[in-house]
């Protein structure tokens, strides 16, 4: 029997069996349930909407945590700015220093070069056992030999200050800047020459005087007597080719007129092997003639009523 093609169901869409558009609303709404419309109140209770996953991994920081962050990062900029400020004003000044006290040494070099040579030509024809040498020993270091006398210049390598009570911080020209608070020095001793020549190391030395120098390359000196330093003011100063000359030749003077003096008797009866072996039988001995200026001020700021020194 054959099939009936009027009993085949067809999957071809009948576009007249299809719903008009009033049908299909008409069907949705009686299919949906019947909800009421939301109240104020249920959107207040409705839950917030879940955040995304970015949002959740990385959230916002609140303003608090903005303020604690900046604070964190200002602070370091801020000691930053504090060793900056240190570097640029007392670290660059100091460079300056030293450069200034570079420059003043190799002046005393000079001089004391010139000094050996005049003082050579004209005690030569009248002794010429007495020897006068200049002897470089490094670039902080160098050494004048007279007679039984050496005097050793030493520029220190670092830059010094002083207390508050130093006498030159009271002045109007340090008060004006306070870098001239810091300075380069050079110290001027004496020494016996054989006590070099002889290693004899308890052999004492004795400070004739110190050269400071500051970042405007002026200088002030502190010393013995004999150096004869006028009441100066540093501001009035500078570093000169005569002011050297004036105090190698004045340091030259003190240790002329410094004469050793030997120790009392008793004292030497008996010496130590160490001391025969190391020809220290005479270390004993002082040197008279050093005193300095800041004692002789400080002598007479001490007098009693009676004129006596207590």
């Amino acid at each position: 029997m054959a099939d009936n093609p009027l009993s085949w169901t067809s999957d071809t869409p009948n576009p007249a069996n299809e719903p008009t558009g009033a049908a299909r609303k008409s069907a949705a709404k009686s299919a949906a349930p019947d909800t009421p419309p939301p109240t104020e109140a249920s959107v207040a209770e409705a839950p917030a909407e879940t955040p995304a996953a970015a949002d959740v991994l990385s959230p916002e920081p609140s303003s608090g945590s903005e303020a604690g962050a900046a604070t964190a990062q200002e602070e370091p900029i801020d000691k930053l700015d504090l060793i900056f400020e240190g570097l640029r004003q007392k670290s660059s000044a100091k460079q300056a220093i030293f450069r200034n006290t570079e420059a003043t040494f190799d002046c005393l070099r000079k001089v004391s070069q010139e000094l050996v040579v005049e003082l050579t030509r004209r005690l030569s024809p009248l002794d010429s056992s007495v020897l006068i040498e200049y002897r470089p020993i490094n670039e902080l270091e160098f050494h004048i030999k007279f007679s039984g006398d050496l005097l050793v210049f030493v520029m220190h390598s670092n830059i010094i200050t002083f207390p508050d009570d130093f006498p030159l911080f009271n002045t109007k020209y340090v008060l004006d800047d306070f870098r001239r608070r810091f300075f380069g020095h050079i110290m001027a001793y004496n020494f016996m020459a054989d006590s070099i020549k002889y290693q004899r190391m308890n052999d004492p030395g004795y400070l004739v005087g110190r050269l400071l120098v500051n970042i405007d390359h002026h200088y002030f000196i502190e010393g013995v007597k004999e150096l004869e330093m006028p009441d100066h003011d540093m501001a009035d100063d500078p570093v000169t080719h005569d002011a050297m000359r004036l105090f190698v030749e004045s340091a030259m003077i003190a240790a002329v007129n410094n004469d050793l003096i030997a120790p009392p008797i008793h004292d030497i009866q008996k010496i130590s092997v160490k001391q025969k072996v190391e020809n220290q039988q005479v270390s004993r001995g002082s040197k008279v003639g050093f005193s300095f200026r800041s004692e002789q001020q400080q002598q007479q700021r001490h007098k009693g009523y009676d004129g006596l020194t207590y």
